[in-house]
């Protein structure tokens, strides 16, 4: 027999280490948990796309549900057998809620303000309204909002960008923009009120 023709001994497979021993690890090792991120990171982002029908909102939604993920690593429990299949997609049904949830109240909110017919109507033949006349009234609506408030409420409701997009045009964070739109719609409502209950 040819020697060079001889198998070689047979090694071991690396042990793959469970998605808990993972999650033990990453209280201490970050590196542990990015090997958790990239086994269910494209899993998830799918799930969003299903959900959403929007990937950026998907990417938006993986990035929050496992940064959720890692803040609360610690409070895992091992309840199937290793496996963190169970934990990682509670979580990232409580972000589509919470999203859900946001987008509603924000909606329900402009709605109530009449915001969308002021700021968004189009024009049509059985309402003559000179050009620009419906944009200056919203832009002298705006007006009353400080500087910050007014461009986060226009991008969010007048342009209907992301709140990804909003933050990025605004130079801060996600959760800083939302914040920024939220009190923006409270302070128009505080400033539309008064004008409702005179003409009452």
């Amino acid at each position: 027999m040819n020697p060079l023709m001889t198998s070689s001994p047979t090694l071991p497979a690396p042990a793959v280490s469970s998605d808990a021993s993972l999650l033990a690890a990453a209280r201490h090792d970050p590196d542990a948990f990015r090997e958790l991120y990239e086994r269910y990171a494209q899993a998830v982002n799918e799930y969003f796309v299903r959900r959403t029908g929007s990937r950026a909102t998907a990417l938006d939604l993986t990035a929050e549900t496992f940064a959720q993920a890692w803040f609360v690593r610690a409070r895992f429990r091992d309840e199937a057998n290793g496996s963190a299949a169970p934990w990682v997609y509670g979580i990232a049904r409580n972000v589509l809620l919470m999203s859900i949830r946001r987008g509603a109240i924000e909606r329900h909110g402009t709605e109530r303000l009449g915001l969308q017919e002021r700021l968004d109507r189009p024009q049509c033949v059985e309402d003559p309204v000179p050009d620009g006349t419906w944009a200056a009234g919203a832009d002298e609506l705006l007006d009353t909002l400080p500087a910050h408030q007014r461009e986060a409420v226009r991008l969010r409701v007048l342009e209907d960008l992301e709140y990804s997009d909003v933050a990025r045009a605004l130079g801060t964070t996600p959760g800083a923009a939302r914040v920024r739109v939220h009190r923006g719609l409270n302070a128009l409502k505080r400033h539309l009120t008064p004008s409702k209950e005179n003409h009452s």
